[in-house]
């Protein structure tokens, strides 16, 4: 899949999921950082790259009031939540993605190093190494990023999210992974992502606009992806919001 149709894909989820804040284009260049502080080669920087912008795409299948709710999950919401890493990965696969850098990046980005993430619940080098320096940048970003069940950002929250990161390393997280990414933190080299986009006001509006060729790529790779008995009115729905944005030319 090229960038275009991800970013596609991935502004649509943004639009749908409003209440992260730009999180897929902050979690992309964060992962941008990291791969370029580890030397990765150029293919694989572009591949985690890829798999930043599209990790969330399992979410186009979660409704819409779980993923803005203001208070705690219960128990059968938070399981639905829990698909959509398969959910994602299943799109992808019939969109006839095959990059493994991609695909494990969706599909293991909740894992956790002792075995307690999800949805495999994989442990250790079981988890995809990609996948496994990806959950560092996503539990950052969801540590510092706006929420709705969370008033504010402070100026102290993401020396607390590396203190967290750090805590965890070796149980939940890849112990290297996280001192890289602390690293890039200590040399301020993350700071102006870390606020790229944070506008509260924002995320109370309909969304950035979309051009209509934006609009329909989505659209049919949405349906391209869908099971075939599947319901499209969630996607439908997703649609008219976006076209409700539309650049007119």
């Amino acid at each position: 899949m090229d960038f275009k149709l991800a970013n596609a894909l991935g502004r649509i989820v943004e639009l749908k999921d409003r209440s992260t804040g730009a999180h897929t284009w902050r979690v992309t260049m964060y992962a941008q950082a990291m791969a370029e502080a580890d030397r990765m080669p150029i293919s694989e920087v572009l591949s985690f790259m890829l798999g930043a912008v599209l990790h969330d795409f399992g979410k186009i299948d979660v409704p819409a009031e779980i993923l803005s709710k203001p208070a705690c999950l219960t128990e059968d919401e938070y399981r639905t939540v829990q698909r959509h890493p398969i959910d994602g990965w299943e799109r992808l696969r019939r969109l006839g993605v095959d990059d493994p850098f991609v695909l494990n990046v969706v599909r293991s980005h909740h894992e956790r190093m002792d075995g307690s993430g999800y949805p495999d619940g994989l442990c250790g080098a079981d988890i995809p190494v990609e996948a496994r320096w990806f959950a560092v940048i996503d539990a950052f970003d969801a540590m510092t990023g706006f929420r709705p069940y969370r008033d504010g950002i402070r100026e102290t929250d993401a020396a607390r999210a590396i203190e967290d990161l750090e805590a965890h390393s070796g149980t939940w997280y890849e112990p290297r992974a996280v001192e890289v990414f602390k690293a890039l933190h200590g040399a301020g080299r993350l700071d102006s992502i870390l606020d790229h986009l944070k506008d509260t006001d924002g995320l109370l509006t309909p969304g950035t606009p979309l051009s209509k060729d934006v609009i329909s790529m989505a659209h049919d790779a949405l349906l391209t992806s869908s099971p075939k008995s599947a319901d499209h009115q969630h996607i439908d729905a997703i649609i008219k919001l976006a076209k409700q944005t539309e650049i007119k030319s």
